[in-house]
């Protein structure tokens, strides 16, 4: 009964309204229009027998479906809330501290979805249809989302929303959750101000873009540093910061500006640094090359299980650029261009740590050289979710060249 009430009221307030100033893609006259809509909403209510203390929740769950997300708007408001997930209308989950649980609101019907998912992808350009039916965007907050409709879905449309603190972690608040420790962060520290090469690898939700963007406070203010990501979700305190983002092919199958385009195109704009969000592709190859020539200091995130895993993706990315390099070449270069990993994981229980920082050392005849510095190591007595982040014991290169302190 709820429901039918509810969806009467929206399509009764849809009809009296000019269809084409609603939505978050148009604010110069969203306010008036919202108001419009209560006063259509309160004179509607009276007719409808609703208990008073329903009436300011019905209220806001309809414009939020005109005007915002739906009943997902409240659950992006909510900072303990990390990731939204919808399984079609009339199913959604969240993540909370690191654990899925179902959230009881739906959607008013499959229609009501997919017109929520096109105001999401419209405000970045961004498009999804039957021709094109999965996309990749971002909310104005930063926020990931990613879409995938009928017929590809057999569910539904489809809607995943990862959020970002509004300010990002600093190394220092990692140390404070237990992601980092004291030592870890000191070391961590002197290798990106000494420009050290950075890959950082792990799982899928793992924190690979926090702690990417933890890493880039630690760079000088003076230097130019220029972001190449597929949606741009990076936020690096920094005064001299360019922002570049991907482009997908038009409705013609043409325009596209890939991550690859973009690598190439950064090493003419004088950058100190390069910061790709991601490599899963042949860009990997002009990223080792802008590495090799001059850009020290770079950082990239990958997917893999294992900082020996995110060497081998690597090769296998170059070998997708199409230049027919012999593997040991490809290994070369990955040896001379990448000076650490670190890979991040979810511990069991929600928690997301880094856990284990691992120097690539060089190169024998055939194989890629690494040890590893600091392994998440379980406490006495407790699970693997109690342990944190210890020096293996051998020596790093900073030791190695005399440095007493990492500091």
């Amino acid at each position: 009964m709820e429901m039918n009430v509810r969806s009467r009221l929206h399509q009764s307030v849809l009809a009296r309204l000019d269809a084409r100033k609603t939505g978050l893609a148009f604010g110069e006259d969203i306010e008036r229009c919202r108001c419009r809509a209560e006063e259509i909403l309160h004179a509607e209510m009276t007719a409808v027998p609703i208990a008073p203390g329903e009436r300011e929740t019905l209220l806001r769950e309809i414009l939020d479906e005109i005007f915002a997300y739906g009943p997902i708007t409240p659950l992006l408001d909510d900072p303990s809330i990390s990731e939204v997930m919808v399984n079609g209308s009339d199913s959604i989950y969240v993540e909370r501290e690191g654990k899925l649980l179902p959230h009881g609101g739906r959607f008013l019907s499959e229609e009501s979805l997919r017109v929520i998912i096109d105001r999401m992808v419209s405000r970045v350009n961004r498009r999804i249809d039957e021709s094109s039916p999965y996309v990749d965007a971002r909310l104005p907050d930063g926020s990931r989302i990613n879409a995938i409709v009928p017929p590809i879905s057999l569910t539904g449309a489809c809607l995943t929303v990862r959020k970002f603190r509004r300010e990002a972690f600093s190394l220092e608040e990692l140390v404070e959750i237990g992601s980092l420790t004291q030592e870890s962060c000191a070391y961590l520290r002197n290798a990106v101000r000494r420009r050290w090469n950075i890959i950082v690898s792990g799982g899928t939700g793992s924190g690979k873009t926090t702690l990417l963007n933890a890493l880039s406070g630690c760079i000088p203010e003076e230097e130019r540093i220029v972001t190449i990501e597929d949606s741009a979700e990076l936020r690096l305190q920094k005064p001299h910061v360019v922002r570049l983002e991907s482009r997908p092919p038009n409705i013609e199958g043409g325009g596209a500006v890939t991550i690859r385009d973009l690598v190439r195109n950064s090493l003419r704009m004088r950058p100190d640094r390069i910061i790709v969000g991601e490599c899963r592709g042949g860009e990997a190859l002009d990223m080792l090359q802008a590495m090799n020539t001059g850009h020290d200091g770079s950082i990239t995130t990958g997917h893999a299980n294992t900082p020996r895993d995110m060497l081998r993706r690597l090769e296998t990315m170059v070998l997708l650029s199409g230049m027919e390099l012999p593997v040991r070449a490809i290994r070369e270069q990955i040896a001379s261009a990448i000076n650490m990993v670190l890979h991040t994981s979810r511990i069991p229980g929600g928690k997301r740590a880094v856990t284990s920082i691992t120097e690539v050392s060089g190169m024998n005849e055939s194989q890629i050289l690494t040890q590893e510095i600091f392994r998440w190591g379980k406490a006495e007595g407790g699970s693997r979710g109690d342990g944190r982040l210890v020096p293996t014991g051998i020596p790093s290169r900073f030791e190695q060249e005399g440095r007493r302190s990492w500091d």
